[in-house]
């Protein structure tokens, strides 16, 4: 993409209206510029901050191109959406829909990382059940099977304690094309979030230590804890995935921590919920920096603001208890305007910064 200004006062679409187009709507918004969202629900969290709601299915082209057209220039905020449609807008379009094209398919992810010089966990195709058991024999068990495309908080997994429960792994994933991957000893899990500029600028933002509950991000702090072998790696393979790609934009990348430096979990080609920490906890957050980016700005600073940084996730009911959550006059309470509260369903975040 051109280095070209997009200036303030123009509108930027938004393909999906879930809580990240709100937070770039909102982040958009203070640097000038309008936000329209795409989306096939007829509202959503975007909805309460953007100036526009546009109803229509991610791979309806004719409703995508007309919306293209009313726009200055599109990015998205969930990595689910048909390449094809995408690809064919004539507009400007930021990320590249080539790395939601890698990111949609665990099996490219993997190969594209390994290529490039990254470490995933051992790993196999597989498309039959001949191929889980030659994947069982190869890599061992306990092994985890993930669907190769969709799946997200931990859904389109199944573990296998041993090859015994290859028929019943093979089954929940109702047979669709998956990956095996080996089980990876680690000391945590961590994600780190890099932007790239349209002029090929990188900055990142300091690694993140992540606890996972049911397969759901439930806390994210800043420092991680790593060494600075492990953050010097991270960020490098972080430089190479973007500069490879050519994207624009920020990109959250998740890696387990071992004793032989960081292991490649999986990619995001968007703002990522890892990241949201940024908001208070960074000079600038990785909502502002991605509509710096694809706009051609100048990216913002990406320090820390405070020594030590955590962020929650509001899950289900959690974020019912928002009077007890700002009775702490240090919390930064995020609700993300969404009616049922229902189990497993991110409905909110509260963030604290610590100076002690």
């Amino acid at each position: 993409m051109s280095a070209a200004l997009i200036p303030p006062g123009t509108t930027i679409g938004i393909v999906g209206g879930g809580q990240l187009g709100r937070m770039l709507s909102i982040a958009a918004a203070q640097l000038g510029y309008r936000c329209a969202i795409f989306a096939p629900e007829p509202s959503g969290p975007a909805a309460d901050v953007s100036a526009r709601w546009v109803q229509g299915n991610y791979d309806d082209l004719d409703a995508l191109q007309a919306f293209a057209q009313s726009v200055d220039l599109i990015t998205y905020e969930f990595e689910n959406i048909p390449v094809g449609p995408l690809e064919a807008l004539r507009v400007p379009l930021a990320p590249h829909p080539r790395a939601l094209a890698t990111a949609q398919d665990r099996a490219t992810e993997k190969a594209f990382v390994q290529a490039i010089g990254g470490r995933p966990a051992p790993w196999a195709v597989v498309s039959s059940r001949e191929d889980l058991d030659a994947a069982v024999k190869l890599i061992g068990a306990p092994a985890i099977l993930k669907t190769r495309r969709f799946g997200y908080d931990g859904k389109g997994q199944a573990r296998l304690k041993t090859a015994a429960d290859a028929d019943e792994a093979w089954a929940s994933l109702a047979w669709e094309p998956a990956v095996l991957e080996g089980f990876v000893e680690f000391e945590r899990e961590f994600s780190i979030l890099v932007v790239r500029g349209r002029d090929g600028t990188i900055a990142t933002w300091d690694p993140v230590l992540n606890v996972h509950e049911d397969g759901i991000l439930a806390l994210s702090t800043v420092p991680a804890g790593l060494s600075d072998a492990s953050v010097e790696a991270a960020k490098a393979l972080a430089g190479k995935i973007v500069t490879e790609l050519d994207y624009v934009g920020v990109l959250a990348i998740e890696f387990f921590d071992t004793d032989a430096g960081p292991v490649f979990n999986e990619m995001a080609p968007r703002v990522h919920n890892s990241g949201h920490w940024t908001i208070e906890g960074a000079v600038a957050s990785q909502f502002e920096n991605h509509i710096r980016a694809i706009c051609g700005l100048p990216l913002g600073s990406t320090a820390r603001a405070a020594p030590r940084v955590e962020m929650r996730n509001l899950i289900g009911e959690q974020a019912s208890h928002w009077d007890l959550i700002l009775s702490d006059p240090a919390a930064h309470l995020h609700l993300y305007g969404k009616g049922q509260a229902r189990p497993g369903r991110k409905m909110g975040h509260v963030t604290k910064l610590f100076f002690d």
